[in-house]
């Protein structure tokens, strides 16, 4: 759905709800119970990230969020996949991601899910990961759990990133 069917929709809403409201008796009382409404919003887009650890690492990918629009304790969910790459090193990394918020200014709590390779080798491994999300902006620290090899890969397993999500598709669903 467009950002002009979205503000469409959420205009009718309000003008809807502002004259059910010019109906009331002033001898009733109201109550909000009734006007409850699960209001969940999906956006997705690109990102594009820097991770410093003991290398630097450039991150391209894509993220897709659910948020639960309440005036209490909202939550958002996330799925996103990535590539990065260690110039430095010439090491490519796969990351497949969830994380999860609950409040407006809380801390968000994940973890992915790794392939890293030198084009000869390959190291699989999780990692746990918490961050902070302002506006379109995610700062992540975490600790990367890789499989055992003889071979070095020079990759970073304790990092810290930062990630600007590009949304640009939005999705209002009210039921």
């Amino acid at each position: 759905m467009s950002m002009r069917k979205s503000s469409a929709l959420i205009g009718c809403f309000l003008l809807v709800t502002l004259w059910t409201f010019g109906q009331l008796n002033e001898k009733k009382k109201f109550s909000f119970k009734g006007l409850k409404k699960d209001v969940t919003v999906k956006k997705y887009g690109p990102y594009f990230g820097y991770q410093k650890g003991k290398y630097d690492v450039y991150e391209l990918g894509m993220e897709k969020q659910w948020k639960r629009i309440k005036l209490s304790k909202p939550s958002t969910n996330a799925l996103h996949f990535g590539i990065n790459y260690n110039f430095v090193g010439g090491v490519l990394g796969y990351d497949l991601g969830y994380w999860h918020k609950k409040g407006r200014l809380n801390f968000t709590y994940g973890g992915n899910l790794c392939l890293r390779t030198d084009f000869t080798h390959n190291k699989v491994g999780f990692a746990p990961v918490i961050g902070y999300k302002i506006w379109q902006f995610h700062l992540q620290t975490g600790y990367v759990f890789l499989t055992k090899s003889n071979t070095f890969m020079p990759t970073n397993t304790f990092f810290i990133s930062l990630c600007f999500v590009l949304l640009n598709h939005r999705d209002v669903d009210v039921k």
